[in-house]
């Protein structure tokens, strides 16, 4: 491989998005996978067993059966082979898809898409960098039996809650490592005829995703019919400036027993963001064991868990109707 063709090569690793990540929002219009009466949908976990186990203790304390759907990126920081294969066991305890991560530790062979972050132009070469090298550590730890059982991971599921059909996605509606539902792609109006086309086509009520992390709640009227996006950020890391906790996305028909970040009604269903308070001191202390100061997964996120990133929860839940 010549010189220019390796730099272009390795400059595209973390920010292409591969094809066979590539679906129809139609592919969605279909029956549901599941039903549910109370969803928890727990994107970006990133191998955090401390908030897995917060996240199962609220699960334990709502007033009928939970259905918990991992939606991708439950891997991550868990790059040592007791950590992954705890995370391996905690997820297959509930339903899940795979995200960019999952799938990129399980391919076969290297194509060249890094971590399969598909990060943006706006994103620093630094963080695509230590997101592939991260990738590369995981990739070093995961077992055989688990490989195949990422790999067979759907890349969505559709739910039915109430009288509401959900589109449960790593990215968006089109690509598992889709970022057109991150708030920002999510209020421009350039936007406005894709999200309208998404609600055709899809028959989706409502899409609950992840990948971008950061966090959006929007609402929209589409000339198809009403349309709702809960992006969570990340469950298993902070997700507002000056805090800890993870989010994850309650969609229900009975009201929420837990403390919320923000949330709306979309019908008569409830449509909550809800904070996992996890044990920050248990996370650190594995999470430090493992990616120590000067390390990949140090650089890029330990100033996110210790106090979030630059973004509020106005940003994360502006443009909803009020609950």
């Amino acid at each position: 491989m010549s010189a220019p063709a390796a730099l272009a090569r390795h400059t595209a690793a973390g920010r292409i998005c591969p094809v066979d990540y590539r679906y129809a929002p139609a592919d969605l219009n279909r029956a549901p996978d599941l039903t549910a009466e109370i969803l928890y949908v727990v994107g970006g976990l990133y191998g955090n067993l401390a908030a897995l186990r917060r996240i199962e203790w609220l699960a334990c304390r709502e007033r009928a059966p939970v259905t918990i759907v991992f939606n991708g990126d439950f891997h991550w920081f868990d790059a040592e082979t007791e950590w992954f294969a705890a995370i391996e066991k905690g997820v297959t305890r509930h339903r899940a898809i795979r995200g960019n991560v999952e799938t990129e530790i399980a391919r076969a062979g290297d194509i060249g898409a890094g971590c399969g972050c598909a990060y943006p132009e706006c994103v620093d070469d630094g963080v695509v960098t230590r997101s592939n090298a991260i990738l590369n550590e995981l990739r070093a730890v995961a077992r055989a039996e688990a490989t195949a059982r990422l790999s067979a991971l759907p890349m969505h599921l559709v739910a039915n809650v109430g009288d509401l059909r959900v589109g449960i996605v790593h990215g968006d509606a089109a690509a598992l490592a889709g970022w057109r539902f991150a708030p920002d792609a999510l209020d421009e109006r350039a936007n406005a005829t894709w999200l309208a086309d998404v609600r055709a086509r899809s028959g989706i009520d409502l899409f609950a995703s992840t990948h971008t992390c950061l966090a959006a709640l929007r609402d929209f009227d589409t000339p198809a019919g009403r349309l709702a996006v809960i992006n969570n950020g990340s469950a298993g890391m902070a997700n507002f400036s000056r805090s800890t906790f993870g989010l994850i996305s309650r969609i229900a028909t009975r009201p929420c027993p837990h403390p919320r970040a923000y949330g709306t009604n979309v019908g008569d269903v409830f449509v909550d963001a809800v904070p996992v308070d996890y044990d920050l001191a248990e996370f650190l202390a594995r999470f430090g064991a493992r990616w120590p100061a000067g390390s990949a997964a140090h650089a890029s996120y330990h100033q996110r868990i210790t106090g979030g990133p630059s973004f509020t929860i106005e940003q994360a839940s502006g443009h909803v109707r009020a609950t």
